[in-house]
């Protein structure tokens, strides 16, 4: 059996940008590197899944999506911190244009990008995780049947502040100010 860290990408490894698709607009947050290869080191896999909205409107193609998402690698393998397996969803319901326009099982909160994982993986969800900025990272992770963590990059520090202590518990496991605050929760939960 596998054990996963599923990813958010906007805002939980990367900083937010809208509409993310130029590799030169890349900035990975700080610390996200080191955490990353500390959690390869205890025997995750790290598995990227992340709603590209942007395809669905029309503002980049998915090859854009697979060149950002091979330029992210190359930094993060320099730190031998790179990305298993990246899974994306280009579809919207409402804004989407064309094929693009669509209700799907793939966008979360929804958990078809976490089915596609098992294409791949034998996914111990007992041990596998999903960290997330907003609450439908958490929320998916929690439909699939891993625990959640929210994080404070990205929109996850608002977000959390706005909640009250009884959503808070609803919502995901755990909260951490930052991607090197979450992998220190997973490992020692793990008792790795």
């Amino acid at each position: 059996m596998d054990k996963i860290v599923f990813l958010d990408r906007d805002g939980t490894i990367n900083q937010e940008v809208e509409y993310l698709h130029k590799p030169s607009d890349l900035v990975i947050l700080p610390g996200v590197p080191d955490a990353l290869k500390r959690l390869k080191e205890q025997g995750f896999r790290l598995v990227v899944v992340t709603n590209q909205a942007g395809v669905a409107r029309g503002y980049y193609s998915e090859a854009d999506v697979v060149r950002l998402h091979e330029y992210m690698n190359q930094l993060l393998s320099q730190s031998g911190a790179e990305i298993d397996h990246f899974f994306y969803c280009p579809h919207h319901p409402v804004h989407g244009l064309g094929a693009y326009k669509q209700s799907c099982h793939c966008r979360k909160p929804d958990i078809g990008m976490f089915e596609m994982a098992e294409s791949c993986y034998q996914v111990d969800k007992c041990h596998s995780y999903m960290i997330g900025d907003k609450l439908l990272d958490t929320e998916a992770g929690h439909r699939y049947g891993v625990s959640s963590v929210l994080v404070g990059t990205g929109y996850g520090k608002e977000l959390y502040s706005g909640l009250t202590e009884e959503e808070k518990q609803e919502a995901f496991d755990a909260y951490a100010k930052d991607l090197t605050a979450a992998a220190e929760w997973i490992i020692n939960r793990e008792g790795v």
